[in-house]
């Protein structure tokens, strides 16, 4: 890992990788809580209470998707700050928005913005799990999880806060994506333009099935 992280290049193989495990993450993520929408609420239960007591998911995958989103985020801070070492003195003139996209110019600051929310999401969330399961030590209630998830979407700006959020987090995936399979070395003419068609939609999809979910259960209430 050190020697993977030595250099330039290792970092942003090493930041690519996280991102695809991320990327498979919020697909099986996504696909949990949409079951919160289907007319029968014991589904959403059911799952939930598997992902919240199996221990392989709570005692391996969840740590592994801790430090993959910590790692993740540091890499990104960690090349920002040496890109910007690397040129101190901006050139005289430079057209940014003619060489390069929003996006792609601004991840640093969407990624921060993602970031300040998944603080606030464990809050809601994690920490809620871990003060039920081991802090107060709540016997388990498989029918809990449900009327939880729908309470905390209530207030409306708690659902705004998702909104922007997520719209982010589909502007950061909108150049991720691609971004992740080129710096493994995914780049051919053949198949560039299927990696972006694929993270176009995904960055779509994925951030719009969230922002469903949360409208959803506000309306509902």
């Amino acid at each position: 890992m050190a020697g993977l992280t030595s250099s330039t290049i290792g970092r942003k193989y090493a930041m690519a990788l996280s991102a695809m495990f991320l990327l498979i993450f919020l697909i099986l993520h996504l696909t949990t809580n949409l079951l919160s929408v289907l007319p029968n609420r014991d589904i959403f239960n059911t799952a939930s209470d598997f992902m919240g007591y199996n221990p392989f998911v709570q005692f391996l995958m969840q740590p592994v998707l801790g430090f993959a989103v910590i790692f993740h985020f540091v890499m990104g801070f960690v090349l920002e700050i040496k890109n910007n070492k690397a040129r101190p003195v901006k050139y005289a003139s430079n057209n940014a928005s003619a060489n390069s996209t929003w996006m792609s110019r601004n991840m640093i600051i969407s990624g921060a913005v993602v970031l300040a929310f998944l603080g606030l999401h464990l809050y809601d969330f994690w920490l809620h799990e871990m003060n039920y399961k081991y802090v107060e030590g709540i016997a388990p209630d498989a029918e809990r999880f449900w009327p939880e998830l729908h309470e905390k979407f209530a207030d409306i700006w708690r659902v705004v806060i998702y909104v922007i959020a997520f719209v982010l987090l589909g502007l950061h995936l909108a150049h991720g994506f691609q971004s992740s399979f080129q710096s493994v070395g995914a780049r051919h003419p053949k198949y560039t333009p299927v990696i972006k068609a694929i993270g176009k939609w995904y960055s779509i999809l994925i951030p719009a099935g969230f922002i469903f979910i949360a409208i959803f259960h506000f309306v509902t209430q």
